[in-house]
């Protein structure tokens, strides 16, 4: 029998993804570094619940109105700390 896990991924990993890119932009982020914005999607992937699919498209049929709003919210809550977080860590260090 032959296995092929190749499509199973864990669907926030690519929102969050996109979502640092996206904020990194931000004039309050500008100051971050490659290695920087990759701890935090480190951090924001790991206070998310893991979610594996096949195929996002699944997931997002599955859930509800309440559920999509739910997750745009746990992002938005995620992003804020783990920027916030990494940016003070930083700032401590130097």
């Amino acid at each position: 029998m032959e296995y092929n896990f190749d499509q199973v991924h864990n669907y926030y990993e690519r929102l969050v993804f996109e979502e640092v890119a996206r904020r990194a932009h931000e004039p309050s982020h500008i100051e971050f570094t490659s290695d920087m914005l990759a701890d935090v999607a480190c951090l924001a992937l790991n206070r998310l619940p893991a979610r594996y699919v096949r195929h996002d498209v699944d997931m997002m049929f599955y859930l509800t109105e309440q559920e999509r709003q739910a997750m745009e919210h746990a992002m938005d809550e995620v992003m804020k700390f783990s920027f916030a977080f990494v940016l003070e860590r930083t700032a401590r260090s130097r």
